[in-house]
């Protein structure tokens, strides 16, 4: 705006760099809902011919980010930097991934916003001519999550009527500084907000104070309102968050209600079997690489504003009575 690049907590990408190919995978719970004829990659098997559930989430990531390069008609020696993170410890599957591609890789750790924000870094570097094409990718899995912040699956713990289940999938995008594509407007940096939520399967109470402050942030450093939008799409709130998000917003004078939607609510057939909905990494980077954009690219929208949310908690902190401090970043797509 008025030919800052930098406004508030928004940067403005005036080279307007762009998605010119992605490419995604995903379990066989999230195929069976809407997302499974846009997935490219559908797994009949959460395990992926690997023998544990770390090696599958590693396996999806190398998957998409190869995949997203493919696609968008390159070698991997052509590609400049590569963007990626997870939810494991020491971000394991995104390092373990990047181990394969000869590549330079700069690990992110931003939980389940990582995504958003993996994207905002990525079109920084691309507009400011640091470098030609970048991929921006993240992913997760059921298993390992549940393994690593709550409990193991052979305990057979009950799951409470607030939790989300965490998506198996990956998703990733290759931008670039030239090409057709979907263009990357602005991005607006989050920061922490920690509303003193304890509960650790009620995840998306803790991260809608966080993915309000960032919408909030970018409709006035960009001086739009939520009606400039076709969507503007949060990432794993769940049906709970949501509504949460929806209030929060409105009490700070912008109603979002007419043109938001969760990943998380709309990635499995029915919401009522998986609690609150979707969560995880992988879920937001799933339902943009493969959903959103495919209908950004037919014309069905024109305008989506995308701000994934993650929870930065550990099980050491929550076990040690830490609150869950929470973060969200948004990038602004335009066709």
């Amino acid at each position: 705006m008025n030919g800052k690049l930098l406004r508030g907590h928004t940067v403005f990408f005036n080279n307007a760099p762009r998605i010119i190919s992605t490419s995604s995978v995903a379990g066989p719970k999230e195929c069976a809902g809407i997302i499974g004829e846009y997935v490219e990659t559908a797994l009949s098997d959460d395990m992926y011919g690997e023998s544990t559930f770390e090696k599958a989430e590693c396996k999806m990531l190398s998957n998409v980010i190869d995949g997203a390069i493919k696609n968008g008609g390159f070698k991997r020696e052509e590609i400049d930097v590569l963007f990626s993170g997870d939810l494991l410890n020491q971000i394991i599957s995104a390092s373990f991934a990047a181990r394969d591609f000869d590549i330079p890789f700069l690990g992110v750790y931003s939980a389940c916003s990582t995504m958003s924000e993996s994207m905002l870094l990525a079109s920084s570097m691309v507009n400011a001519g640091y470098c030609h094409r970048a991929v921006a990718a993240t992913g997760s899995h059921f298993a390992s999550a549940e393994r690593q912040y709550r409990y193991p699956l052979e305990q057979g713990t009950t799951r409470p009527p607030q939790a989300q289940w965490t998506v198996t999938g990956a998703g990733a995008c290759l931008i670039s500084d030239n090409g057709d594509g979907v263009k990357i407007v602005n991005g607006t940096m989050g920061k922490v907000v920690d509303f003193g939520v304890t509960d650790v399967n009620n995840m998306g109470a803790a991260m809608a104070p966080a993915c309000a402050d960032t919408l909030i942030r970018h409709f006035r450093d960009t001086e739009t309102s939520p009606e400039d939008y076709d969507l503007i799409l949060s990432g794993d709130l769940g049906a709970l968050g949501s509504r949460i998000l929806k209030d929060l917003t409105w009490e700070k004078g912008f109603d979002i209600s007419e043109k938001h939607v969760d990943c998380g609510e709309i990635i499995y057939k029915v919401i009522e079997d998986e609690f609150q909905g979707g969560s995880g990494a992988g879920c937001s980077a799933v339902v943009l690489n493969s959903y959103i954009l495919t209908k950004m690219k037919l014309g069905q929208y024109k305008r989506v504003l995308f701000a994934a949310t993650g929870a930065l908690l550990s099980t050491v902190s929550s076990g040690q009575g830490e609150s869950i401090p929470c973060i969200s970043h948004a990038v602004q797509l335009e066709v």
